[in-house]
């Protein structure tokens, strides 16, 4: 039987009993309906797994004691921050999720000149901890040691001067020649991606003129929740840990 792997905030101490948070312990106590005795594998992002058993376990309390922590080694050494223009319906979920898996460090929801998605105050604190919830999901599913940061939503303005901090930092566009392939191995990584409706001339020109570089991933037009995906995979193959 496959043994789940399970992200708890809680602090993780070798030899240590440990409740685990509310949201692990309702995955693990309620969904899962484990038991006392059946092993976990925990990670709380300091970069090891914690093998534990299961020693209470209630629909609302669960508590776990703690073994060896084991070093996990799937963190990419490729540094990718993700500018995800905000998408409807289930088309952010699938961009987060698939964004974790490919190894994203942290990922910025954007608000562009054609995004057709709206989101203040409360209801956008409610998306932010959804997406936070996929990018848990999708960590503990892969096996990576982190969990990704979603960050607050930012403009244009906002995201050009949030990414200065990159040494490569690419707009994604189907109007250009420039290949990916043809650019130096960088140490951290910026991806712009429009929405449906493409990023507009002056928000390509605003990219460039703050550094940016466009460049295209083929002769086909791909959806704003494919293309980072396909981005950061051919990323990872050329400068991080895929195919290496």
């Amino acid at each position: 039987m496959r043994i789940p792997r399970i992200y708890t905030d809680s602090p993780l101490n070798e030899g240590a009993t440990a409740d685990l948070d509310d949201n692990a312990a309702q995955h693990v106590g309620r969904v899962l309906r484990m038991q006392p005795g059946q092993e976990l594998l925990l990670f709380n992002g300091d970069g090891n797994d914690y093998p534990a058993t299961i020693t209470e376990s209630g629909k609302k309390r669960v508590e776990v004691r703690v073994g060896s922590p084991v070093a996990n080694t799937t963190e990419a050494p490729l540094d990718i921050v993700l500018g995800q223009t905000l998408s409807k319906g289930d088309r952010m979920d699938y961009a987060v999720q698939k964004a974790v898996e490919m190894g994203v460090a942290r990922i910025v929801p954007l608000t562009t000149e054609r995004c057709d998605v709206k989101l203040k105050g409360d209801r956008e604190d409610k998306r932010l901890r959804h997406w936070q919830s996929v990018a848990i999901s999708a960590a503990e599913q892969c096996g990576r040691a982190r969990v990704p940061e979603i960050l607050p939503v930012m403009t244009l303005a906002d995201w050009l001067d949030h990414t200065r901090d990159c040494d490569l930092r690419l707009v994604l566009h189907h109007r250009t020649q420039q290949s990916l392939n043809t650019m130096a191995k960088p140490a951290r990584v910026a991806l712009m991606i429009g929405p449906e409706g493409g990023l507009s001339a002056e928000e390509i020109t605003a990219a460039e003129t703050a550094g940016f570089l466009p460049v295209a991933l083929g002769p086909r037009v791909l959806r704003t929740e494919t293309a980072p995906v396909a981005a950061m995979a051919l990323c990872q193959w050329l400068w991080g840990d895929i195919g290496s």
